[in-house]
């Protein structure tokens, strides 16, 4: 049985192309050193000591970064090609990181994130076009899930490392180890993996089609960014309010936290490539969306059931893991479906702005509801988020949103 899994989940990797696992070892030596934002809540409410008002409005500086960031990312991706942004987002993100760690005032860190956020968040719609460049249409899905294993694998390894050196040696590290990852990430870009400059082309079939040539006036797709943004609003949560929940409620020390954080990376390393190879083209794309929602949402209700303190943060850490295997990839996939070739990049990036909006809504939201009514009612507002995403996205699913891609369940 062990023999047979194991061949299963290898047989998933097969006949991706060597580029995908070049652009996924870039993500790798990326995310390996994220530490800086999974502590960051905890780093200004405890180090700097902060209010939670205060730490919020510096959060969503980042978001709003973020915003723009991801946006300028996707229209420069169609203009000058993905390579390029991806390149000299990494690059200068590690620079700031060095130097966003001698600013402590408010003012002084609401623009030091904001300009983190702004190239650091126009990586991700060039790195999802370069996903597309780099993969045969086919192998979309499964390519993506290559570079996000990677990413989360690094992910399992950075919150957990930096857990350790921020309780060890003081959260200046993670800054320094941050920021070398990001340098690291872009030099291995630039010398392994060879800029690939022809993009296939479908003005014609864009128009035979009928489909919109931009994400603004397809009003489908922008009602599809609207739930996505209310979904990430919740999903963010576990990276930012969880470990606050868990550091001033349950008294838990930063690695243990870190771990916990990087028990999302490990699962989705372990599952999330043979069970979308399992899925894929076996569901609807929709369908496995509107099941990630309601994952993400049961995940949070379970922290205000489950009495056990230890037992209720896997419980949580699994549903949301779990919700985030069944929508990432596919709503991602679904994208690059729907999104002619020629604003590819345009439609990627106002899909990678909704979760930058979460990243500006999730922290007023959740440190003010913490603030005022309690944890408690925090993760019941949250499952309220993906309860109307749920909605929506069903609501799309009728519609026919998604549905000439995939077969039906």
């Amino acid at each position: 049985m062990l023999a047979r899994a194991l061949n299963a989940y290898l047989s998933s990797f097969a006949g991706l192309h060597r580029d995908i696992w070049m652009l996924s070892l870039v993500s790798f030596i990326n995310r390996a050193g994220t530490m800086v934002f999974p502590f960051l809540a905890v780093y200004l409410t405890q180090e700097l000591d902060f209010s939670k008002g205060q730490a919020a409005l510096i959060l969503t500086s980042f978001g709003a970064g973020a915003v723009i960031g991801t946006i300028m990312g996707g229209r420069l991706s169609d203009l000058i090609g993905s390579y390029k942004i991806m390149f000299w987002s990494l690059f200068l993100t590690g620079l700031l990181f060095f130097a966003i760690q001698h600013v402590q005032s408010l003012l002084g860190l609401c623009i030091a994130v904001f300009i983190v956020g702004m190239v650091g968040d126009s990586f991700r719609p060039a790195n999802m076009a370069s996903i597309s460049a780099y993969s045969k249409p086919e192998d979309y899905t499964r390519s993506l899930s290559l570079v996000r294993l990677a990413i989360n694998l690094g992910f399992g390894m950075g919150p957990a490392l930096g857990g350790i050196l921020a309780h060890s040696l003081g959260y200046q590290w993670l800054f320094w180890v941050d920021g070398l990852t990001c340098i690291g990430a872009a030099l291995f870009l630039r010398f392994f993996l060879v800029e690939k400059k022809s993009m296939r082309k479908e003005k014609a079939a864009t128009k035979a089609e009928g489909r919109a040539t931009s994400p603004y006036r397809d009003k489908q797709f922008l009602l599809f960014f609207v739930l996505i943004a209310i979904n990430a609003i919740a999903f963010l949560q576990f990276f930012s309010m969880v470990p606050v929940f868990l550091k001033e409620s349950w008294h838990w020390d930063e690695n243990v936290i870190g771990f916990l954080l990087a028990g999302n990376g490990i699962i989705i390393t372990f599952i999330e490539m043979p069970l979308v190879s399992r899925l894929e083209g076996r569901h609807a794309k929709m369908s496995l969306v509107i099941l990630g929602a309601a994952m993400i949402g049961i995940g949070f209700i379970l922290l205000n059931f489950t009495p056990h303190q230890a037992t209720a943060a896997i419980l949580c850490l699994v549903a949301v893991t779990f919700g985030e295997i069944f929508q990432l990839p596919f709503a991602n996939s679904i994208v690059v479906d729907r999104a002619p070739a020629s604003t590819q990049g345009q439609y990627l990036g106002l899909y990678s702005s909704a979760w930058s909006f979460g990243h500006i809504i999730a922290p007023n939201i959740g440190m003010n509801v913490a603030e005022q009514w309690g944890f408690s009612s925090l993760w019941y507002v949250l499952s309220g988020c993906c309860l109307v995403g749920m909605l929506g996205f069903w609501w799309l699913k009728g519609q026919g949103f998604g549905k000439k891609y995939a077969a039906q369940l």
